[in-house]
């Protein structure tokens, strides 16, 4: 093991996951494009909310790193594409720590000030979101090592994100801003799904009770594809219904081709910690059309406003 005292820009990155952020950033742009194309926008709630989100998400990344170190999730057998710096690098593992408890503070002063400009009840979903954060690898009970862990996540980086996002702007919540979420929950449940799939040998010797060890390796690969395809057709059913523009079932129509591909090249590769690395660019493309194709589809509208 390489010992650095001196932790490099790389290796905070690393801490962090920031190759990941694509999914918090996808269901803020959903949600703030959205209420863009119905003719609500201001650039000073954007920022706020931007700054607020980055740095839960990038907090909840970092306490993930320090738990799943120091409860033997992250071990040199389990990551054997090297990307744990903690397990790899010789990284003081109280770095994450103090990290992620510094950005959970600049998290509570971005969303105080978003809840003076918007209303106090943003301040009470932003600590609810900030729990669910913290209790994914914290605590006594972490939730991502139980059977639910994909739909806490999914339902807070997906459906609540994406409905605070459009709230902030448009002042108001209905079933159409919560349905907007509902696509996003289930393919970032996906993601969570596909991950838990690959690790499900590493996780169990670790003692956790994931969905993908409850169901099994080929219950496993059957529920990253339903929630796939869930997804999928949640957002058509959208366009459909007109909380999505029409014409954005075509790009998700090819979005879906292009992930029903992938799904199948996963399959036939095997989720496992070898083929991981394989795996999660896979789902993560089809994570990215999905957003391009909705987003996309959003921001066209907004220029024909």
């Amino acid at each position: 093991m390489q010992h650095r005292s001196t932790p490099t820009l790389a290796d905070l990155a690393r801490i962090v996951e920031l190759r990941t952020k694509i999914v918090s950033m996808s269901s803020l742009a959903i949600g703030t494009l959205w209420a863009a194309a119905a003719g609500a926008y201001s650039w000073a709630t954007f920022t706020l909310m931007l700054a607020a989100t980055l740095c839960v998400d990038l907090a909840t990344a970092g306490f993930n790193s320090y738990y799943d170190f120091r409860s033997g999730v992250d071990t040199p057998d389990t990551d054997l594409e090297g990307y744990k710096v903690l397990v790899h690098r010789g990284i003081d593992p109280r770095l994450a720590l103090r990290m992620s408890s510094g950005l959970f503070a600049c998290a509570v002063v971005f969303g105080l000030a978003l809840g003076l400009r918007i209303g106090w009840e943003v301040i009470g979903v932003g600590a609810a979101c900030m729990a669910i954060a913290w209790g994914y690898s914290g605590g006594p009970w972490p939730i991502s090592r139980l059977p639910v862990g994909e739909a806490f996540a999914g339902g807070a980086m997906g459906l609540v994100l994406t409905a605070l996002s459009a709230y902030v702007q448009t002042g108001f919540v209905d079933g159409r801003t919560l349905a907007l979420g509902v696509p996003s929950t289930l393919i970032i449940a996906a993601i969570l799904a596909a991950n838990n799939a690959c690790d499900h040998v590493g996780d169990a010797l670790a003692g956790r009770r994931t969905l993908a060890i409850a169901v099994g390796p080929r219950g496993a690969v059957r529920v990253v594809e339903a929630l796939v395809a869930g997804g999928f057709a949640c957002a058509l059913a959208l366009a459909a219904a007109g909380v999505l523009p029409g014409f954005a079932a075509l790009p998700l129509l090819a979005a879906a081709a292009l992930a029903a591909v992938l799904l199948a090249a996963m399959r036939a590769r095997g989720y496992s910690t070898q083929t991981k690395a394989r795996t999660m660019g896979a789902i993560s493309a089809i994570f990215l059309a999905y957003t391009v194709s909705v987003a996309g589809s959003l921001a066209v509208a907004l220029l024909l406003r």
